[in-house]
This record gives structure tokens, sequence and C-alpha cells, in this order.
């Protein structure tokens, strides 16, 4: 009996994953299927919102279309409800793709003088003068681990130590919960 919950454990560290992974794929795929109803063709979804998220990146940064988009992008931040979630989820995205990525500073924070606890997070903003704040302080993002959530912390520059490893690479270390080892590529860098 003690072999085969052993066995069992360790199939269901295979099988949960595989499992979730799998479903998960399902459920988007299926989701997106569903946007053309007329067409009973599986995948069509997913190719046509990678195809038109791709031609609207080119169509973004062409210089013949660019105000136009620039343009749109500006009604939609003067619209007053519509404002708050579209510059949200804008500025949530810019930080993870894009030029003006905000998650590639990895620091390690020393969170008070007093101890030696410390988290790992992201230095957000540098300058923090807008807020009434000296050049002493800076902004930290703090995920949780096994969620999209965090924390902003105004921290003093001393209790920050910068670590020389991606951001990408963070990221997923404290989203795991501690439990991933950096990959090997990502090492070297």
């Amino acid at each position: 009996m003690k072999h085969f919950l052993r066995y069992f454990f360790r199939g269901l560290l295979f099988v949960v994953p595989v499992s979730i992974t799998a479903y998960t794929l399902y459920f988007v795929v299926n989701a997106l299927d569903k946007l053309f109803p007329y067409f009973q063709i599986p995948g069509l979804g997913v190719i046509v919102v990678v195809v038109g998220t791709t031609l609207l990146g080119y169509l973004g940064s062409a210089w013949l279309t660019k105000p136009i988009l620039q343009f749109f992008d500006k009604i939609l931040e003067k619209l007053p409800f519509v404002r708050i979630i579209y510059s949200s989820i804008k500025d949530l995205t810019s930080a993870f793709v894009g030029e003006k990525k905000k998650f590639d500073k990895p620091v390690l924070v020393q969170i008070s003088q007093d101890s030696n606890l410390k988290r790992l997070g992201f230095l957000t903003q540098e300058n923090l003068n807008e807020w009434g704040l000296d050049d002493n302080f800076v902004a930290v993002y703090i995920p949780h681990s096994y969620n999209f959530s965090g924390n902003l912390f105004i921290v003093e520059k001393k209790f920050i130590t910068p670590l020389e490893s991606s951001g990408t690479n963070v990221m997923k270390f404290i989203v795991s919960g501690g439990i991933i080892e950096p990959e090997e590529d990502e090492k070297k860098n």
C-alpha cells in the first residue's frame, strides 16, 4: 500500500500540470472558435487572433496608420469610465511587452532595517519627486506567488539591491513560490 500511494502521488505530479495545461488550452481555443460560429474549423479562432494581432502590430508601427491608431487611443483615454479600464490594461500590458517594459529591473528588498527578511521585486520608478518624495525613495512592485497580483512599496534606496538576472527569470521564480531553477540560457545572461 505504501508503494502504491507513493507511485500514485508521483503520477499526480505528472497528470495534474498536464491536465490543467491541456484543459486551459482547450478552453481558450474553444472560446476563440466560438467567435466564428459559422465556420466549424477547429483552431480558426486562434489563427485569426494571432494573425489579426500581428497585423494590428504592423499597422500600429506603420507611419501611415500610426496617427489613426493614436487618434483612437486619445478618444479612449478621454471617455470617463472607459479611460480607467483602458489605461490600466494598456499600462499593465506595456509593462510586460513593448518598448516601455517595467519589469526588467529585478531587485532584492530588505523589508526593514532591523530584519534580514528580504523579498524579490521589480524597480518600477526611480524618481518619485512628483509624489512629493525626495530622491532617496523608489517604487518597487512585489508580485505574489501563485497569483497575478502584488503590492507596490515605496522603499528607501538603501534597502534595494539590484539583481543580475533577467526579469523573466525572477518573475518565474516569484510566481512559482521559489521552486523553479533558472533556465540554463538565462543563467548565462
